[in-house]
């Protein structure tokens, strides 16, 4: 069996070694021309870094990351909402990961060159359509200026949120959707905070700031490369002028800093001091795509962001493209056809990205601060008199229970949790 894999991103290079691992040959395509170590941080959930583990790469994970240990929410001046333990922390059997998304690919794509050969990926290679025939696929593809095909027995599209394979099973889709929400991100050298592995979202429905280290400094061990993130609804921007789904677009100081100057009290930073010491960063238009009622179709599907987009909330984007590529060779490995395996795949990964897609629209597990603004946007001195304890676990833990990453959490609580978080 031979796999034609679209986009060479981390959910199509995880699918390769997943798909290689189970004595399936793989050809990947992809549009750019080289790798390269682009974006900003990045959460690893532990249900995926248990997969990538099984993959052998846990060394390099914690060599190019930092194992996470806690997550606090708090409002704009800083008073906790939400504090947990995460990770091996946690109870899980694996680390959660907060890392450099390029650093990331990297490391996942020289696994993939190391195992399967250098040959395998085959850069600046644009698809351009493709076609099934009994048995077998054809892609047709751009190289070097020379229109040519490849041929293979299954298709898979994991081609982001602007997939070329998406496009073509839903041709009337139209452009990704956006909410109104910018995303700024960026990073930069910064003094370490607490114990160097937590991770901190503050503020509310005006915005959030996002702050964490995604890189220990071998020359210095009380700095750490820190990724920063400030989500605010801008009045400015206008869809029609913003690139949605183009995560390089430059960000501009006049643009994000009166989203966090004198809003925000924190005491382990300053929003606008980092924002402005971190030099060039990156906006991002917050959008996804409606969930699909169907990806598999024949011999070709979908995988990742190709799949289901979604807002960046969560930390779960790249971890669900992972569970994807596992659950996707799964299938591939114990049913008799490869439609079969592609239909067993849809039906089971598809429902639950849905409502993932849904629940990140209305904040995800960040709802908590949200929550917690609109009832006390000056602040609180008795953070259960403005909401419960059951109330705040319902938004948190009950979307690590939908989005399967939940540990220690009994079984009738989490089948409650989950039965609210879809209502």
């Amino acid at each position: 069996m031979k796999a034609l894999i679209v986009g060479a991103g981390i959910g199509g290079l995880t699918t390769a070694l997943f798909l290689h691992r189970a004595g399936i040959e793989v050809e990947i395509f992809e549009r750019a021309d080289a790798v390269r170590e682009l974006g900003v941080g990045i959460n690893m959930l532990p249900h995926a870094v248990g997969l990538l583990a099984e993959l052998g790469l846990m060394e390099a994970l914690d060599a190019a990351g930092i194992r996470t240990r806690e997550l606090i929410y708090a409002n704009r001046f800083g008073q906790i909402v939400w504090q947990e333990l995460r990770g091996v922390d946690a109870g899980h059997a694996v680390p959660q990961f907060s890392i450099h998304r390029g650093k990331l690919l990297r490391l996942i794509h020289r696994a993939v060159v190391d195992r399967l050969g250098p040959g395998v990926i085959r850069m600046g290679c644009p698809v351009t359509g493709f076609e099934q025939e009994g048995r077998r696929i054809t892609v047709y593809l751009s190289e070097a200026g020379k229109a040519l095909q490849a041929g293979g027995d299954l298709l898979v599209g994991a081609d982001g949120i602007h997939s070329t394979v998406r496009a073509k099973l839903y041709p009337d889709e139209g452009p990704p959707i956006w909410n109104g929400v910018v995303l700024w991100r960026g990073a930069t050298r910064w003094p370490k905070w607490q114990d160097g592995r937590t991770m901190a979202i503050a503020g509310g429905n005006h915005a959030k700031f996002v702050f964490y280290p995604i890189e220990r400094d071998p020359n210095d061990p009380g700095m750490r490369l820190t990724n920063w993130a400030v989500m605010a609804r801008s009045r400015k921007a206008k869809a029609r002028d913003l690139p949605l789904g183009d995560w390089s677009r430059p960000g501009s100081l006049d643009d994000v800093l009166p989203f966090v100057r004198g809003r925000f009290h924190l005491d382990y930073v300053d929003p606008a001091e980092i924002i402005r010491a971190t030099g060039a960063f990156h906006e991002y238009p917050n959008c996804d795509r409606e969930p699909l009622p169907r990806w598999s179709f024949g011999r070709v599907t979908l995988l990742g962001d190709a799949a289901h987009p979604m807002y960046p909330v969560g930390s779960n984007g790249a971890s669900q493209a992972i569970l994807d590529a596992r659950s996707l060779t799964e299938h591939l490995r114990t049913h008799g056809s490869v439609e079969a395996a592609l239909a067993a795949y849809d039906g089971e990964r598809r429902p639950t990205t849905a409502q993932i897609v849904h629940s990140n629209r209305k904040g995800g597990p960040e709802g908590v601060i949200d929550l917690v603004e609109t009832r006390a946007p000056d602040g609180f001195d008795d953070i259960d008199a403005v909401a419960s304890y059951e109330e705040r676990e319902r938004v948190v833990r009950g979307y690590a229970s939908l989005a399967g990453f939940a540990a220690d959490i009994p079984t009738g609580t989490v089948g409650m949790i989950v039965a609210k978080l879809k209502q």
